[in-house]
């Protein structure tokens, strides 16, 4: 019997109302799912890439769905853009450009992964996995940051991270943040 789905991340809950209502969301190093899973529920398109066949193969009937290494590949989406990207425990900075280049205007990155200090609480420890003070805030300096955060969380686990909630504004429209 498969294991359950883990829960979507906390950050990511709070703020997917930012994700425009039926806007394509793209989970990237998806993973088993979870969020792919909780944006299909609410009837967004979906699309996912991991490196991993298993993972990609769980989430297979969802949506659209790659199995590639973008860190030795070239980037599978480049000149696309989603209502909303998703972001969790990932890092590979020379992808950070590209991942920001898929937000469209009005959509939303939303963005989580471990951060300077996190050697401190277990994995990962290596510094090329973990964002320096400011880094993600750096990456999407062309978005309109709604909220970040960086420093300690204690639960569930302990561990150091940096997220983002943030906007590409379009041209001409000022869209609710709240």
């Amino acid at each position: 019997m498969p294991e359950p789905a883990a829960a979507p991340s906390d950050w990511i809950l709070r703020w997917a109302h930012l994700v425009p209502a039926r806007g394509a969301v793209l989970d990237v190093a998806c993973g088993s799912g979870r969020h792919l899973r909780w944006f299909h529920a609410r009837n967004h398109p979906v699309a996912g890439v991991d490196i991993r066949h298993d993972a990609i193969n769980s989430v297979a009937n969802l949506g659209e769905m790659l199995q590639a290494d973008i860190e030795a590949g070239p980037w599978p989406f480049a000149g696309r853009r989603f209502a909303g990207v998703v972001v969790t425990n990932y890092l590979w900075r020379p992808l950070l450009p590209a991942i920001v280049e898929c937000v469209a205007p009005d959509g939303v990155l939303l963005y989580e992964t471990f951060s300077a200090g996190n050697a401190a609480y277990g994995r990962p420890s290596r510094p090329e996995f973990l964002l320096r003070p400011g880094e993600l805030l750096q990456a999407c300096a062309g978005l309109r940051v709604v909220a970040y955060e960086d420093g300690f969380l204690p639960l569930p686990s302990p561990r150091c991270v940096q997220r983002i909630a943030a906007v590409r504004l379009a041209d001409d429209a000022t869209p609710a943040l709240v």
